[in-house]
């Protein structure tokens, strides 16, 4: 009988325990929740959508503010968007198809490749890999200002194909080269981040594959996760669904025009997060979303390896535990997360998860703003961490 009452005596204390612990965490989440809405509501973003994820899914995904700001069209989790440089894990992720196939492979020249030769006058006769586009360690220069006054079109159809800007901006001769387009660093031993070098990466995949990005990246990613909502032109998506662009500066507020980009691999691709959701979890999960397979297990796993170690180590990262670089993967937020983040005109988006792939975080704003109002992103980024790690207790 004492026994039988001391279990009874026990599942009572359990279940009001339970219910304790379940009361704390819905308190809990509703402060974040609310802190979260405070958060957006005193920023000056025009809209945001987010979604997190855990455990192979969706756990929570929500959306704030406007799409439009004129007609007051609020800003879903299936508005579509610029991603911005999220775009390069796709163009990674089509390398790694390529170097999984046997087509390509990370450690050899770069010109066994391309139909034009790629040559630091550095350097001329230190190759160049795709580890070294893909860890921005290439030695290949954005040129500022041509590069942003080149490769951004507004409202024009592209006055130049990728393969041609490239020839053009790579190869000596070319219309648009110069030394500048090289920094003064043998490849592999200096970091800097490379927006044309990815546009080369991409373009790689053009070669090799003998498809457009636009059509390999369909097939082996957007069609095998069932990616509907996402292109890498205006024309490719739903343009009703697309969210408006605008800039901010202090309490000015301008609309932002939509463009696209010559290169588009290192900026391209448009969707909303609910279809991000998917990639982001294949990714974290072995290249598996439910039960479609993106990448090998082995693949995936190289993908977002941190290629910097102690031996690699470039000359202007002073420690690989706050700064690191997978294949268009990198330690963000001095090295407590991973992923990728996105910044363009009228654009900022996070794709990061902690370091043990346990909670993921996709957000997009469809405002830009200056550097010193950064802080403001990543506010609503960290509350969505600490939301994110509690539902998934």
């Amino acid at each position: 009988m004492r026994i039988i009452k001391r279990s009874g005596f026990n599942f009572f204390m359990a279940v009001l325990l339970l219910l304790s612990d379940s009361k704390a965490q819905s308190d809990s989440v509703a402060f974040y929740t609310k802190h979260m809405q405070d958060l957006f509501d005193s920023s000056g973003i025009v809209g945001m959508s987010a979604a997190i994820v855990a455990k192979g899914k969706v756990i929570w995904k929500e959306g704030y503010g406007y799409s439009d700001l004129d007609t007051r069209k609020p800003f879903l989790t299936s508005t579509i968007m610029n991603t911005g440089s999220i775009t390069k894990t796709f163009t990674g992720v089509c390398i790694m198809k390529l170097v999984e196939e046997g087509k390509l492979n990370l450690d050899e020249d770069i010109n066994t490749y391309l139909p034009f030769k790629v040559i630091n006058p550095d350097f001329p006769n230190d190759k160049i890999t795709l580890r070294h586009l893909a860890t921005h360690t290439s030695g290949l220069a954005d040129r500022y200002p041509f590069y942003d006054d080149t490769v951004y079109v507004y409202g024009r159809k592209k006055p130049e194909a990728l393969g041609s800007f490239l020839r053009n901006y790579f190869l000596a001769g070319g219309k648009y080269y110069a030394k500048e387009n090289f920094l003064p660093y043998k490849p592999g031993t200096f970091r800097s981040y490379s927006n044309i070098a990815t546009g080369l990466a991409g373009y790689i995949v053009e070669c090799v594959s003998k498809k457009t990005l636009q059509a390999y990246s369909k097939e082996i990613i957007f069609n095998q996760l069932n990616m509907k909502a996402i292109g890498w032109s205006l024309n490719e998506i739903d343009i009703k669904k697309h969210t408006k662009l605008y800039k901010r500066k202090g309490a000015e507020l301008t609309k932002q025009d939509w463009y696209e980009g010559i290169t588009y691999p290192d900026g391209g691709v448009r969707t909303t997060v609910e279809e991000l959701a998917k990639f982001f979890i294949a990714l974290l999960n072995d290249g598996m979303y439910e039960n479609r397979r993106l990448l090998r297990k082995s693949t995936t796993d190289e993908l977002i390896r941190f290629q910097y170690t102690d031996s690699n180590r470039p000359v202007n990262v002073p420690s690989t535990k706050k700064l690191n670089s997978g294949i268009y993967w990198s330690t963000k937020m001095n090295g407590a997360a991973m992923g990728h983040n996105g910044s363009d005109p009228g654009v900022r988006t996070f794709m990061l998860s902690d370091l043990n792939k346990e909670v993921g975080v996709i957000i997009f704003f469809n405002t830009s703003m200056k550097d010193d109002e950064e802080i403001k992103y990543f506010n609503i980024y960290t509350t969505l961490c600490k939301l994110g790690l509690l539902l998934n207790k």
